[in-house]
């Protein structure tokens, strides 16, 4: 089983996860942009239990998703770092892939919200994209 680690730019806040990430995923919606200055967030989906924080304890901003529920949007209070959002609905994180230590040779599998991509958002080519969520996945 591969593991992954990760922190944030200062180092104050470590994580790790076992296995592989349920899904990997560019999210063009406007709160993903908001939080990083950019046209989207590239997030890991990692079951909650299998995330772990390893050092220190990152702050917290929560949110409505579309669903209603909490998007809990963890990152460090000192640097400013996004680290990941808590999906609560779906009970995963969605773990800042630029985050992650090594090289992993990270790519999105596919990509969502891409209806509220800016005009100049360019797709990564053969990436499935979703104006919104795919069918079944926001049920």
């Amino acid at each position: 089983m591969k593991n992954y680690e990760g922190s944030c730019g200062c180092g104050a806040i470590h994580y790790s996860f076992a296995g592989e990430p349920i899904n990997s995923v560019f999210c063009y919606c406007k709160e993903c942009q908001v939080r990083t200055g950019s046209d989207k967030w590239f997030g890991l989906w990692v079951p909650k239990d299998k995330l772990t924080f390893t050092k220190g304890s990152p702050a917290s901003f929560t949110r409505p998703g579309d669903s209603g529920q909490a998007m809990n949007h963890l990152f460090c209070g000192d640097c400013g770092t996004n680290l990941c959002v808590e999906v609560t609905v779906a009970d995963f994180y969605s773990v800042a892939a630029p985050t992650i230590r090594g090289d992993q040779q990270l790519s999105p599998k596919m990509a969502i919200y891409t209806a509220s991509a800016p005009d100049w958002a360019v797709f990564p080519e053969g990436v499935p994209q979703f104006d919104i969520l795919p069918p079944g996945l926001g049920d």
